[in-house]
């Protein structure tokens, strides 16, 4: 049977946490907000879509796009340099591009997300790059995961997996009626993670092997 496995990208394969938190603050400045929060408050939403990360932080919904706006311009020049892979992920993508075709599943910007595994020398495992400006609902919502499996031509005989660190991308996996497993090396908490998957692993690289080690028994 054909093996799918679809990657989320903030916490689950690359740590931008840097790029991503010092672009909201610049945001803030550009836009004249005056935040109140912190950078843990700022944490605690990665993974969500922009405008609803911008919106839980104060900023109003009539205005909210503005600040996506500036948030891209500015991201589009650090992330690079602010963004690396985590542990294990670079082995757990070319382990997994041994025995199943991968795609990716984000709710980062798909253009840029791609720009970034070209830059750090992964896009070539890849066949597609689902970002939010491909769908209308984000995960937790399926969509993301039925554009790309149709991107995919996958039929419903395929064993298809989501491989995330927040329970957006394992909500999003149960809707669609896929496999999921949760990794720890993110933003989630394990607690919640376990609400939604049966399989939670420590990292990337695990949660490969134990797709592995499942397809084969």
């Amino acid at each position: 049977m054909e093996k799918i496995i679809l990657f989320d990208l903030d916490g689950t394969l690359i740590d931008s946490t840097d790029a991503i938190v010092s672009t909201f603050h610049h945001s803030f400045e550009k836009m004249n907000y005056d935040f109140k929060g912190d950078d843990e408050d700022i944490k605690s939403l990665i993974g969500y879509p922009l405008d609803i990360m911008f919106q839980e932080l104060g900023v109003e919904q009539e205005v909210v796009w503005d600040y996506v706006d500036t948030y891209k311009k500015r991201y589009k020049e650090i992330s690079k340099q602010q963004t690396e892979l985590l542990q294990f992920a670079k082995e757990a993508i070319e382990l997994a591009n041994t025995f199943a075709r991968l795609s990716v599943v984000t709710t980062k910007t798909g253009i840029y997300s791609q720009e970034l595994l070209e830059h750090l020398e992964l896009m070539k495992y890849f066949e597609f790059v689902t970002g939010r400006e491909h769908v209308e609902n984000p995960k937790p919502h399926p969509e993301p995961i039925h554009k790309t499996l149709d991107l995919m031509n996958i039929k419903n005989t395929c064993d298809i997996w989501m491989v995330g660190d927040t329970e957006l991308d394992l909500i999003a996996a149960n809707s669609a009626g896929i496999n999921s497993i949760g990794v720890l090396c993110g933003y989630g908490k394990e607690e919640s993670l376990k609400e939604h998957t049966s399989y939670i692993a420590n990292n990337s690289l695990e949660a490969v092997k134990l797709i592995k080690k499942l397809s084969e028994s």
